[in-house]
């Protein structure tokens, strides 16, 4: 498999600015992603894809690849794909740069989907939900498959509704980890945005809604992403404690 794993990182954030530096363990955070993701099976190349000087330096401090891009980018996959055109890598996986504990194994099986299908050309990934606070939570997205794991759709709501009082289910929650191929990503964001990825303000809705696929796979891994001040706390308290990741 020829992959190259790309971790978008911005330094401005509303709740925790210069969180990718923000130390872990004696590393910046942006570190953790870059190793676990550097360990995963298929993986040639990982980069970090950034528009501020502060995170180049730490990521050539450490060791590791950086691409400059543009400041003007509206999401982080416009990013990854302008950083993606310097390489020659068929699949490009976005990787967050906030998900510190994020396993190796995650990030080679969203990739080997595309390996293992070669009709499929984006794919993600999807776990249970634990809990109804999780369910009904909008800030955890939700997504329904089909019998060949292709997404149907993503929602913000709690879906599939269980019309049923004494049926107990819970659905699948989204990870913001992506696989493309190569062309798809290029393609992907010069589609024009769709009223379902307005309405729920999610951008993966663009491609269903112009008629493409997005194959998920299932995984076990309950994603901490590090978006304020409590969720670096926790995470440093799990590092601690020497989990690699949170229990499920």
């Amino acid at each position: 498999m020829n992959a190259v794993v790309i971790i978008p990182a911005r330094y401005a954030s509303t709740r925790l600015p210069g969180k990718p530096l923000a130390e872990i363990a004696g590393r910046p955070l942006i570190q953790h992603v870059y190793e676990r993701a550097s360990r995963a099976r298929g993986i040639a190349e990982v980069v970090v894809a950034t528009d501020d000087e502060r995170i180049r330096d730490a990521v050539l401090a450490f060791g590791g690849k950086v691409a400059m891009t543009s400041s003007e980018h509206r999401t982080g996959t416009d990013r990854v794909a302008e950083a993606a055109e310097a390489y020659d890598a068929e699949i490009v996986v976005n990787v967050q740069g906030d998900e510190p504990l994020i396993p190796p194994e995650v990030v080679g099986k969203v990739a080997g989907a595309l390996e293992a299908d070669e009709t499929v050309a984006m794919a993600s990934a999807m776990v249970r939900v634990r809990t109804p606070e999780e369910r009904d939570a909008p800030s955890v997205v939700k997504v329904v498959v089909d019998q060949q794991g292709n997404a149907l759709y993503f929602s913000r709501y709690p879906i599939p509704y269980v019309r049923d009082a004494g049926v107990t289910h819970m659905p699948y929650k989204h990870l913001g980890i992506y696989a493309y191929r190569r062309e798809f990503l290029r393609l992907f964001t010069r589609l024009s945005q769709t009223p379902l990825e307005r309405l729920e303000s999610l951008e993966q809705l663009r491609a269903l809604e112009h008629g493409y696929r997005i194959r998920m796979v299932e995984v076990e891994y309950d994603p901490v992403s590090v978006d304020t001040p409590e969720d670096l706390a926790r995470v440093r308290a799990l590092m601690e404690q020497g989990s690699a990741s949170p229990a499920r």
